[in-house]
This record gives structure tokens, C-alpha cells and sequence, in this order.
């Protein structure tokens, strides 16, 4: 049995992303956004609230998810002198990232928030005005903008070059790629997962053995996919992280 023209197949695309209102205005994206900083402060308060010597299940967590972003992140990446003042909004933001690109794998929710680039925006602006603030403080307002786009040693004549460049690099550029590197893999990630479950499921239900056959294959790879992912959102949340720990760090620096 062939498939016929009326029976294409039509992958998922962009349009997959527009989710409908739940209530009123309510999208699931927003409701899921919302879910994501009750968890991060509910179960940091659970984890922390009866503090003991030897740690239960949920301190001893709630324990090393904090000491990996305070000594992996923020200490390696700040210095030594300043790294707690910062360690808060760096925990804090890997926690956040981390369960809204793990919602994409959990049945019934499945769809990472950050898959959807407007909820990206407003955190690594945040993040570009911490790293922002932070050489501020440091430096003075003239101060870090000298830091930071006037390299040290270098010849005069070269700076009417280099000096546009590093202001582009250092301080334009980063909140937009900040959010391109995560909202690219969340998005295309989703999008993969997707096109291999229905596309599997097309050619199972097509009638064709030869179909049905590739369509197991469609599914195995979704698997593996699925699994790849699961690393995936991990590390973009590690790597939006420690790249706000990185500009911050260049930002209080004594050298540029």
C-alpha cells in the first residue's frame, strides 16, 4: 500500500512553538515560567531550612548544585575576592535555567520554555546589566568603559580600530548572544524531538511494511535524541551560566 497525496506528510515547523491561551491570555509557556521560580525558591528553602550536620537527601542536593555553581562557576570565573557577592544571582540563574529546559522532557509538559526567544531576552539583559553594574562598581562609569574598550600597551593608532571592536564585543554583543546560544538549542532541540516522534508515528500508520520499518528507526533515533538532549540542557544552562560569570569576572578585573 502506497501513501497517497492526501496522506503527506507535514513535519512540524515554527508554528509548533504558537501555543494557544490556557485562560484568558495564559499561555503554557507563561504558566511553566511561573511553576519554574515557585520550584528554584521552594525547594532551595526545604533544602536549607533545617540545616544539618549530616545532610538528608534533599540538603545534600540542594548542597552540591550549590557548591558546583560557587566553586566550578563563580569562584574560577570571578576571583577569589569578589565571587560571593555573586553567587546568589548565579545560582539562582542556573537553577532557573535548568528546570525550565528540563520541562522539555517531562511527559505531559514537554516544551522547554526557552525554546521561545522572548523569555530569554529579559535574563540575559539582566545578566548583561549585572556584568554591566559589576565594572561600574568596580572601575567607575568612565572607568569600565576605558577597562573595557581600551586594551593595555597598545599603540595609539591602533585604538581608533581596536576601540569600536571591543565595544561592540564587550558590551553589545553579548546579551544577544547570550540568548541566540540558548533559544538555538532549545528551539532546534524541541523541534528535532518532534519531527522524529510524528514522522515515526507517519510511516508506522502508513500501511507499508518498508515504512512501518523505517519508522521504528525514526523512533530509536527520536530515543537517542532524547537522550542527547537531556545533556544538551544541561549544559546550555552551565554555559549561559558561566559565560555571565565570565563577563562579570572581565568586568571587575583589574586588567583588561
Amino acid at each position: 500500500m502506497s501513501v497517497t497525496a492526501a496522506e503527506e506528510f507535514i513535519a512540524p515547523g515554527p508554528g509548533l512553538f504558537e501555543l494557544p491561551p490556557i485562560v484568558w491570555e495564559i499561555t503554557k509557556p507563561m504558566v511553566l515560567l511561573t511553576l519554574s521560580a515557585v520550584i528554584v525558591i521552594g525547594v532551595m528553602h526545604l533544602a536549607s531550612r533545617q540545616a544539618a550536620v549530616v545532610p538528608g537527601r534533599l540538603q545534600f542536593a540542594g548542597e552540591q548544585a550549590y557548591d558546583f555553581v560557587r566553586n566550578s562557576i563563580a569562584r574560577d570565573n570571578i576571583g577569589a575576592d569578589h565571587y560571593m557577592k555573586f553567587v546568589p544571582y548565579l545560582f539562582g540563574l542556573f537553577m532557573f535555567i535548568i528546570i525550565n529546559n528540563y520541562y522539555g522532557i517531562v511527559p505531559l509538559l514537554q516544551f522547554p520554555t526557552f525554546s521561545r526567544i522572548g523569555y530569554i531576552i529579559p535574563m540575559a539583559l539582566v545578566s548583561w546589566l549585572v556584568f554591566i553594574g559589576a565594572g561600574m562598581w568596580r572601575h567607575g562609569a568612565l572607568g569600565y568603559f576605558k577597562h573595557a574598550t581600551v586594551p593595555s600597551g597598545v599603540p595609539p593608532w591602533i585604538l581608533v580600530l581596536l576601540v569600536p571592536l571591543e565595544f561592540l564585543s564587550n558590551i553589545v554583543v553579548r546579551p544577544f548572544t547570550l540568548t541566540l546560544r540558548l533559544f538555538g538549542n532549545m528551539f532546534a532541540g524541541h523541534l528535532l524531538l518532534a519531527l522524529f516522534a510524528t514522522g515515526g508515528a507517519y510511516l508506522l500508520t502508513s500501511g507499508n511494511v518498508l515504512y512501518a520499518a523505517t519508522g521504528v528507526l525514526a523512533f530509536v533515533m527520536g530515543v537517542l535524541v532524547g537522550f542527547l538532549e537531556i545533556i544538551v540542557m544541561f549544559l546550555q544552562a552551565y554555559v549561559f551560566t558561566l559565560l555571565s560569570a565570565m563577563y562579570i569576572g572581565e568586568a571587575i578585573a583589574e586588567d583588561h
